[in-house]
């Protein structure tokens, strides 16, 4: 948390302007909208325009979430990866110098909260998008770090998830800034605070638990046993028992690959539905071919390959369209 010195110097009452020293924009404070270890984020309005405006007395901790959101923007085609920046500058209050930067001010529902309105069948596609964003930020050299539902908004029509908050957003290899201990692999004694990707994949293994569990429940013996149990005794979350246990354990190389499997899922017909139990050091053996088959070559399993590619395409496709119809009759009701 923030420690009291430095929200007492960032607390700023609703009317306040804040204009910057060097670029001369001026800002109106509406209200606060959060703080953390870093900073205070506060909705603001510039001209008819509303922002995100996030100040701090630690110029290295803004510089840093700056050169993230600076990052992001390199990413084409990811709107979703964090706010639009918009502004960095530096504000004068009585001797005390501010840092400062402007965002994009995004609305909507936190994830829980759009899953508890809209119904639960949004959550595997909103877990798509996010598993979707989370290859193309790990691509680029970054771990999200501080993944949780609170930093994980949905807008639309369409829904579309949104990331906030990148301040525990890190280059990878090195320390998580910022964690949350019930989405943190280290709280659970499976893993370090190492920026990984499989760091940010164990805590969408969390979020998809929490999505069952949404006032969490506390630690006990910790460890995969009790996060197993925690799965077992949720109907809703048992088809997805292998897709959350093998991110546990760390096994995913990708979030690619979890995507994949968690497409996998969806799917009527999917292996990963079958009701054994996951264990990491299980290794499925060859089978042999039946009788009077043949292996499969190489252009067979390019059309196997391409056939799947489109099955995915057509079950997203239909999900979606279902999922959009029911949203918008039920916004019209």
């Amino acid at each position: 948390m923030m420690n009291h010195i430095l929200k007492s110097q960032c607390k700023v009452g609703p009317g306040t302007v804040i204009t910057g020293k060097w670029h001369l924009n001026k800002y109106i404070i509406i209200k606060e909208l959060g703080f953390g270890a870093n900073g205070v984020v506060y909705l603001a309005k510039q001209n008819s325009k509303l922002v995100a405006l996030k100040m701090s007395d630690n110029g290295l901790s803004i510089n840093s979430e700056v050169n993230v959101l600076k990052s992001f923007a390199k990413v084409q085609g990811s709107p979703t990866l964090g706010p639009s920046l918009l502004d960095v500058d530096d504000w004068q209050e009585q001797r005390i110098r501010i840092y400062f930067y402007v965002m994009e001010y995004i609305q909507g529902p936190d994830f829980l909260t759009f899953l508890h309105q809209k119904g639960k069948a949004w959550s595997s596609v909103l877990l798509l998008q996010l598993l979707n964003d989370l290859d193309k930020l790990h691509e680029n050299g970054w771990v999200f770090g501080d993944l949780k539902p609170e930093n994980l908004l949905v807008t639309g029509p369409p829904p579309r998830i949104r990331c906030i908050d990148v301040g525990g957003t890190t280059i990878q290899g090195r320390a998580i800034k910022e964690f949350t201990e019930f989405y943190d692999r280290g709280y659970w004694g499976l893993g370090g605070r190492k920026a990984e990707r499989s760091y940010d994949l164990f805590a969408v293994a969390m979020i998809i638990i929490n999505t069952a569990y949404p006032k969490k429940f506390i630690k006990t013996t910790g460890g995969i046993l009790q996060l197993r149990e925690a799965v077992q005794l949720k109907p809703e979350l048992l088809p997805l028992e292998k897709v959350i246990l093998t991110s546990l354990h760390g096994d995913y190389h990708s979030a690619k690959q979890m995507r994949a499997d968690l497409l996998d899922v969806m799917m009527p017909d999917s292996p990963l539905k079958s009701s054994v139990a996951y264990s990491p050091t299980q290794k499925q053996q060859p089978q042999p071919l039946p009788l009077g088959s043949q292996p499969i070559t190489r252009q067979s399993f390019r059309r196997k390959k391409n056939k799947s590619g489109w099955k995915q395409f057509l079950i997203i496709a239909v999900v979606l369209g279902s999922l959009y119809a029911w949203y918008t009759i039920s916004n019209l009701l």
